[in-house]
């Protein structure tokens, strides 16, 4: 009896972690439009976001004028901010093309190098990024992942996390113009 309540116990433990699991980006293969970074992040666009805090509230707005370039492998994606509070940043992201899909990405305030890949209509893009808030620095890492919807438009949902407790989330749309 107690080997059967073990065995069911342990059953149930994987049925639930099994529904924890993160999607892959192997599972929009054969979604459309297919997303080609290089061809999308040409040229001018802008963005239209929000930052969410855990319980959904929207912290801030923002919006974002994006000159992108790309010589060979090589793309340059200049992100100028503008927040709702009047604040500004700016973000230069050095992106490599990479085989099979695959893309590296620096800049100066992300730690480290990004990873991404790009499968059917959608990216996934991970990185640490340091994150100033009141007058304090955070490293939080960012789990990105970008769906075209058109040629012109694409959705982007990224979830924030620290020592794997999610902190919120920051949704925007790109519109290429």
């Amino acid at each position: 009896m107690k080997r059967r309540l073990l065995l069911t116990a342990a059953t149930g433990s994987l049925l639930a972690l099994g529904g924890c699991a993160s999607q892959s980006i192997d599972q929009y293969r054969n979604d459309k439009p297919t997303l080609d970074l290089k061809d999308y992040f040409n040229g001018t666009l802008d963005a239209y976001g929000v930052f969410t805090d855990r319980s959904g509230s929207v912290v801030k707005r923002f919006t974002v004028v994006m000159n992108c370039s790309w010589q060979g492998d090589q793309g340059v994606l200049d992100e100028d901010f503008t927040y709702s509070d009047g604040s500004k940043q700016k973000r230069i992201w050095r992106l490599t093309r990479l085989a099979d899909g695959r893309y590296t990405g620096t800049a100066d305030d992300v730690i480290g190098v990004a990873q991404g890949q790009a499968r059917g209509n959608a990216f996934y893009w991970t990185y640490t990024l340091s994150l100033p808030v009141d007058g304090s620095v955070y490293e939080v890492r960012f789990d990105d992942w970008m769906y075209l919807m058109t040629d012109k438009v694409m959705l982007n949902k990224a979830t924030m996390s620290k020592f794997g407790v999610k902190l919120g989330e920051v949704t925007l749309s790109f519109t290429r113009r």
